[in-house]
């Protein structure tokens, strides 16, 4: 495993968001925030699917999961991620517009690592770069 100049592995993210504008302001915020960390990006579930499964996102990764999005949604590749024995350790926070408290349990009741609601972000979505910074610098996470 290769570590970064300042010590901690890097993460790829595999951001599963089909509005290209919240796509382009969280890629934008990696790179503000200077992050060099890889990012792919998946525009629906089944998307998200294909590129898992062809290995396609290097390991240690993340997944950063929008719910209301066309074809498949977020909630229904949780589903799947957390019944196929090779993605099921896979570490999701949803980034969604929804507060519905049904989607927030649900997603719990898939194991997310957390719930996030995009207006609550006040300084756009250098807040959500910070918080990953830190959670990635202190978790381990699954190497395959």
């Amino acid at each position: 495993m290769t570590y970064t100049k300042a010590g901690y592995k890097p993460v790829s993210i595999l951001l599963v968001e089909d509005d290209d504008i919240d796509a382009m302001s969280v890629t934008r915020a990696f790179a503000r925030m200077k992050m060099d960390n890889s990012i792919v990006r998946a525009k629906d579930g089944i998307e998200a699917l294909e590129i898992l499964h062809a290995g396609q996102i290097e390991h240690p990764y993340l997944i950063l999961l929008d719910l209301n999005m066309p074809r498949m949604g977020g909630l229904d590749l949780l589903r799947i991620l957390r019944t196929d024995s090779t993605l099921e350790a896979s570490v999701v926070f949803v980034l969604t517009t929804s507060k519905d408290e049904e989607d927030k349990l649900t997603a719990y009741k898939q194991h997310v690592a957390g719930y996030i609601i995009k207006e609550s972000l006040d300084n756009g979505f250098e807040q959500l770069v910070k918080m990953l910074d830190h959670y990635w610098r202190l978790i381990e996470l699954p190497e395959k």
